[in-house]
């Protein structure tokens, strides 16, 4: 929904306003997405950068979101913002904001250089905790808990984190924080995706993943569908099929007769809908 959403005023904005149309950092993680938007006109700025011609430009806010600080500056400069953060994110954003706010020490697990990660970070005055998985959890939280004995703490997820991966990371934390207040901040979305990819990999001899290479969820789907098992390709556009893929697959494992096909949150369906096109034909 949040990926559809600001794809969605991307498209609006490029044909309904005059001037520059920019997005803070990649719109959403989808080479093929960022391609027909670029075509459209639409730039994409790097963080810290501010557009030539302040006054005449739009700046759209990227799904993932970004910090209070960068927002606030381009606002000062005179940019007109459009923001498109996820509403999933935004309330991450929030959450961390408040539970900040009454002196929680901020652990959030998911990847340390993701967007969406950042952007959370942004939002809370002083430090907080990336964890990527139990081994950084237990690391941090026994750091904390020698030089803040007394402290609280609160754990927020990145929305495109698995289940499993979440609760291991709460479960380390609570071994120094027993009172720790666990977040319920997956996407549900993204859990309905694995939860069906599961299913359909009892159904299936191969598996497809389409998505982005730079998208988080789409490359824990890859890492499931080999974790069951499955010989399994991500596939960005259909042109990355390439028309070697059956020889290969036969070479591994023998005939194969069924494949399934699954997709990152950032892959719009008319993609999806190429990709199994092509796939068809094999």
């Amino acid at each position: 929904m949040g990926v559809r959403r600001a794809v969605e005023m991307a498209w609006r904005e490029s044909s309904l306003r005059e001037g520059h149309v920019y997005t803070l950092g990649p719109l959403i993680h989808n080479p093929v997405v960022l391609e027909r938007l670029a075509e459209r006109g639409i730039k994409i700025l790097q963080e810290g950068e501010l557009p030539p011609d302040p006054e005449n430009s739009t700046v759209i806010i990227r799904a993932h979101g970004v910090s209070r600080k960068l927002e606030t500056e381009l606002r000062r400069q005179g940019v007109r913002i459009l923001d498109a953060t996820c509403p999933n994110v935004k309330l991450s954003q929030m959450k961390a904001r408040s539970f900040a706010e009454k002196g929680f020490r901020i652990f959030l697990a998911g990847e340390e250089n993701h967007g969406e990660i950042s952007g959370i970070r942004g939002y809370i005055e002083q430090q907080c905790y990336v964890v990527g998985n139990p081994e950084d959890a237990e690391k941090a939280a026994a750091g904390l808990l020698r030089s803040e004995p007394d402290a609280i703490a609160a754990l927020i997820a990145q929305t495109t984190i698995s289940a499993g991966e979440y609760r291991a990371i709460g479960e380390r934390l609570q071994r120094f924080f027993p009172e720790l207040e666990i977040l319920d901040t997956i996407c549900g979305a993204t859990a309905e995706r694995q939860e069906a990819l599961r299913e359909l990999c009892g159904q299936v001899d191969v598996v497809f993943v389409a998505g982005g290479r730079e998208s988080a969820n789409t490359r824990r789907l890859l890492s499931l569908a080999v974790e069951l098992g499955k010989p399994a390709w991500l596939i960005q556009s259909p042109r990355e099929i390439p028309a070697e893929i059956p020889a290969e697959i036969s070479a591994e494992m023998g005939p194969c007769k069924t494949a399934g096909l699954s997709a990152g949150a950032s892959t719009p369906d008319s993609l999806i809908a190429e990709i199994e096109e092509v796939l068809k034909k094999f």
